[in-house]
């Protein structure tokens, strides 16, 4: 079985400047080349990401693959390869299955790869992906990038508990290749 580091997009991989979907807004947040090298060879890495403002009507489909096929593009320019992107187009509202926190996307990449979730992350900037990490069995750690800050008190109010907090993800990163 392999080991894998799930990973929210916006906010925690590139700058969170709301529905990031066109490529003049492109930036890597800091640190993430350099924290996604400590993980490369260790753990098959994947995104998973809410994406509603697909919903919402301000983007398509293919605006946000062409977006996100420019980071994973840029990232494996770097020697970095996302092996597999997953997103939730809907809103909060729509009630779908797809949208974190729930695990649907994470337990159909694992059933997929063959993913040992117990030995596993998630890495995300809202308490949202720090419960789907716990409701498929993963360790979390929680960003204060992106949203992180902002929403840092409703993780515990709501009962989350991250396997810890980082300032970013090459800390989040560093933690993780260091056997935590």
């Amino acid at each position: 079985m392999a080991d894998a580091v799930f990973l929210d997009r916006d906010g925690v991989l590139v700058e969170d400047i709301g529905y990031a979907y066109k490529i003049e807004d492109f930036r890597l947040c800091p640190g993430t080349v350099e924290g996604l090298r400590l993980l490369k060879g260790r753990y098959l890495l994947f995104i998973i990401t809410n994406q509603p403002g697909i919903g919402k009507g301000y983007y398509t489909h293919q605006d946000f693959r062409k977006f996100n096929d420019h980071l994973v593009g840029t990232l494996q320019m770097h020697g970095i390869t996302i092996e597999k992107t997953h997103y939730c187009p809907h809103t909060k509202e729509a009630g779908c299955d797809c949208r974190k926190p729930s695990p649907k996307h994470l337990k159909a990449i694992a059933s997929e790869y063959g993913i040992d979730v117990g030995k596993s992350w998630v890495i995300g900037d809202h308490p949202s992906d720090v419960e789907m990490g716990e409701r498929a069995g993963c360790r979390t750690a929680y960003v204060l990038t992106g949203h992180g800050k902002k929403h840092y008190p409703e993780l515990e109010g709501n009962g989350i508990r991250p396997t810890f907090v980082a300032d970013g993800i090459l800390s989040a990163a560093a933690r993780i290749a260091a056997g935590l």
